[in-house]
């Protein structure tokens, strides 16, 4: 059998990031929203998809360079199979029919998550896409699938550590060299939104949301409009981001300086 750590293998890697904000969305609250309609949960992620597409118009027009969002977490293998299987076909299903889209739109994809547990149909897809896409500037666009922070850092730190071990890499902490393994993955996250009224980040870019802004709305993802990411980003661009230090009004002039 596949060790979970040998399937990370596959993820997706470039080194080339793009200019603009890197904003990740949780996109929850699909099957709530259906079920507050009386609909079947695929209702909801059918609803949800219609919702990417007009996030992924929207979002080169307000700043965004990259845009990463939460399709299927590796937990969610726990759900129903007839649901499961309803979320890979509406997969292929967007893949297939926005293709040229995005293409058109200069949107280059990318996908991020384990690809041994994916169907071979998706998949298929999947790589389809990403060929189509390579030469897409305005938006680069990652969609995690069976994606798990935990188990990426895992991977990460197992891959940097072969190589300092074997290498003998100098001048080179281990964490820098993490840190550089996973910026290569999935970049810096500016700012994290969640949607559905939930406050936690479950599994997603862990690393790479360390200094992210964070912003929580009690909206459902199917309900999300251009305009929530506006405001969104309109509060992003309003908040002091510090990194760790402080406000330059705050630091004391040093002495015997004018």
């Amino acid at each position: 059998m596949q060790s979970t750590l040998s399937a990370f293998d596959n993820f997706t890697v470039q080194s080339e990031q793009p200019t603009g904000l890197h904003v990740a969305i949780i996109m929850d609250g699909n099957g709530r929203w259906a079920a507050r309609r009386n609909l079947p949960r695929v209702a909801g992620h059918r609803a949800g998809v219609a919702a990417v597409k007009r996030i992924v118009e929207h979002a080169p027009l307000v700043g965004v360079g990259c845009l990463t969002v939460y399709a299927f977490s590796s937990d969610n293998w726990r759900r129903p199979s007839t649901e499961v299987q309803s979320i890979f076909w509406l997969l292929r299903a967007f893949l297939r029919l926005e293709r040229a889209k995005l293409r058109q739109a200069g949107v280059r994809l990318e996908v991020i998550g384990r690809r041994d547990r994916i169907p071979k149909l998706l998949l298929r897809e999947i790589n389809q896409a990403i060929a189509a896409t390579a030469g897409g500037t305005q938006l680069l666009l990652r969609v995690a699938i069976d994606y798990s922070s935990r188990d990426a850092i895992m991977s990460a730190a197992l891959g940097v550590s072969r190589s300092f071990l074997h290498e003998r890499l100098h001048g080179a902490s281990l964490r820098d060299l993490l840190a550089q393994e996973l910026a290569a993955e999935s970049g810096e996250v500016d700012l994290l939104i969640r949607t559905g009224g939930e406050k936690r980040l479950s599994d997603f870019l862990l690393w790479e949301c360390a200094y992210a802004e964070l912003w929580f709305t009690d909206r459902m993802w199917p309900d999300f409009e251009p305009g929530d990411l506006d405001a969104a980003l309109g509060e992003f661009r309003q908040r002091e981001r510090r990194f760790g230090g402080v406000p330059m009004a705050s630091t004391p002039a040093a002495v015997g300086g004018a």
